[in-house]
């Protein structure tokens, strides 16, 4: 059974947090080696640990659990990615504030629709555009925030930690239900953050600027039949009988979305499958690595005591804001079942909700923290500075924006709902 107790030697927790500091640094120390040899070295450690498990703990079921959350997981993240690589999002004329807010606003609803990595590849180069005479720092950062991170609270779908969720057993609708309230306030709080940062912004801007930015927009979507195939991604979720049905018709989607986009949407968009790639390869590592810290959480978190929601907030947000979140995540809700000596997810629900609560807002609003606290974080990035646009440095980020802004925001959400 996949819930059934292995009890792996501590030690071989190591490769995966090899894996996870190569992750975090690699692309900051040498980014070129990096760049041509990730896919060696996270084949490699993820060779040791199923290695082990297959021929030292004979938990061959344990790891084709793994295999399907795995294949589950990317299909809809992939899926997600090459539709919204069909859509293309055209905009002539500048925004005012107003209007900046209201795109975010709208972006970070469509993140729990097309996930936070569809929705940050279909808007950021709007994005861009309708600010083009102004852009700066700030509108890449709090783009970042909202709809790469916060905005998708909401759904499974939203941000891959809430989809790991769903596959242990979480309902789809659970997580609006619980985690709205924890939504509307972060959203909130860094809407009217940045709405007083654009407004400065935009009074700067010199006089002929700001009446160029005062003219209405024009905007033009192209490749709409994606939005059938979005339809049918969203409508395969719901599937879960017989098994690989739902990845099938992902992929099937996808698919179609490929080969019946116009080559010129492909191109406006600057659409290849390198992030994609990445993240396949990576997440298989991450997937397969992380099997040891799990199963080694459950079997331990007991000693913790009983864990608050204020713990499993900082604990996950904490390591989210350093870590990808998704791992992050499933750590601690392995800890969670550990602490609760329950790893049946429909009790959980009903005895330990506010904990589940706190891990999900937690991975999924401090995964904005940093560049390399959630995947779409790096892809904003590096599209923003193709397009010579100014992004802060790692630490610029953290100093000028993170601490700022991210901060108040999230001790307003702690103090307002986890402390207790």
């Amino acid at each position: 059974m996949p819930d059934a107790v292995i009890a792996p030697n501590p030690w071989m927790m190591l490769p995966f947090g090899i894996l996870l500091g190569a992750i975090a640094l690699a692309p900051l120390w040498f980014a070129d080696w990096w760049a041509k040899h990730y896919a060696k070295v996270t084949g490699a450690l993820a060779a040791v640990t199923l290695g082990y498990y297959l021929f030292d703990l004979h938990a061959g079921p344990r790891v084709l659990a793994v295999a399907h959350e795995y294949v589950s997981f990317i299909a809809l993240i992939g899926a997600l990615f090459v539709v919204a690589g069909g859509i293309h999002i055209s905009v002539k004329g500048e925004a005012t504030p107003w209007v900046n807010v209201m795109f975010l606003l709208f972006g970070a609803g469509l993140a729990n629709v097309l996930g936070t990595t569809g929705a940050s590849m279909l808007l950021i180069r709007p994005w861009m555009r309708m600010n083009k005479y102004r852009v700066t720092a700030h509108h890449i950062v709090f783009f970042i925030f909202i709809i790469s991170n916060v905005g998708g609270c909401l759904t499974p779908i939203g941000d891959p930690p809430l989809f790991l969720g769903f596959l242990k057993g979480i309902p789809f609708w659970w997580v609006a239900e619980h985690c709205w309230p924890m939504w509307a306030t972060g959203v909130g709080i860094l809407l009217a953050m940045f709405f007083v940062v654009d407004s400065l912004n935009f009074r700067r801007a010199p006089q002929p600027i700001r009446e160029r930015e005062t003219a209405r927009e024009h905007w033009r979507i192209d490749g709409w039949p994606n939005v059938g195939f979005l339809a049918a991604i969203l409508g395969a979720v719901f599937i879960k009988e017989p098994l690989f049905l739902r990845e099938a018709l992902m992929v099937a989607a996808a698919m179609g979305s490929y080969f019946t986009t116009g080559k010129p949407v492909h191109a406006a968009n600057h659409f290849n499958f390198h992030p994609i790639r990445e993240v396949a390869i990576l997440f298989l590592g991450i997937f397969a690595t992380m099997m040891p810290a799990l199963d080694w959480l459950q079997l331990n978190a007991a000693k913790l005591g009983a864990p608050t929601p204020a713990f499993f907030f900082w604990g996950s947000g904490g390591l989210s804001s350093v870590l990808d979140n998704a791992p992050t995540y499933l750590s601690f809700l392995s800890a969670l079942m550990g602490a609760a000596q329950d790893s049946n997810m429909q009790h959980l629900l009903s005895t330990q909700a506010a904990n589940l609560v706190a891990i999900s807002v937690g991975a999924v609003f401090f995964g904005a923290n940093t560049y390399i606290g959630n995947g779409p974080n790096f892809m904003v990035k590096a599209i923003a500075d193709q397009q010579k646009v100014r992004t802060p440095t790692f630490l610029g980020y953290l100093f000028r924006f993170t601490l700022p802004f991210m901060g108040p925001m999230l001790l307003v959400v702690w103090w307002r709902f986890f402390r207790g």
